[in-house]
């Protein structure tokens, strides 16, 4: 499973360790993903999600993840999580 985080495509970044000789060499610094479960009040239902600690952080200042997806453009969501945002709005549509 790639290290890549579904809300927010944070995933891998590389760069160098340097040592005190001033040698580099290549290392990754990886995302910290979380297998979080999180309630969709417009589908009344949970969703188990693999997020980094950055992206839960995101969806809770925004007060929840209906209202996260509705803010967040397609391009940095996995298919799955898209697929989720449709669901969500084409109940809030059916709500209103």
């Amino acid at each position: 499973m790639s290290r890549i985080c579904e809300l927010t495509g944070k995933g891998r970044q590389v760069g160098n360790n340097v040592s005190h000789a001033n040698n580099k060499t290549k290392r990754v610094f990886l995302p910290n993903l979380q297998n979080v479960t999180l309630q969709s009040e417009a589908l009344d239902r949970r969703v188990k999600l693999r997020v980094s600690t950055h992206g839960l952080r995101s969806v809770e200042h925004n007060g929840g993840l209906d209202n996260w997806l509705a803010k967040t453009s397609d391009d940095k969501l996995s298919p799955r999580v898209q697929k989720l945002k449709r669901e969500i709005a084409k109940a809030k549509a059916a709500a209103n």
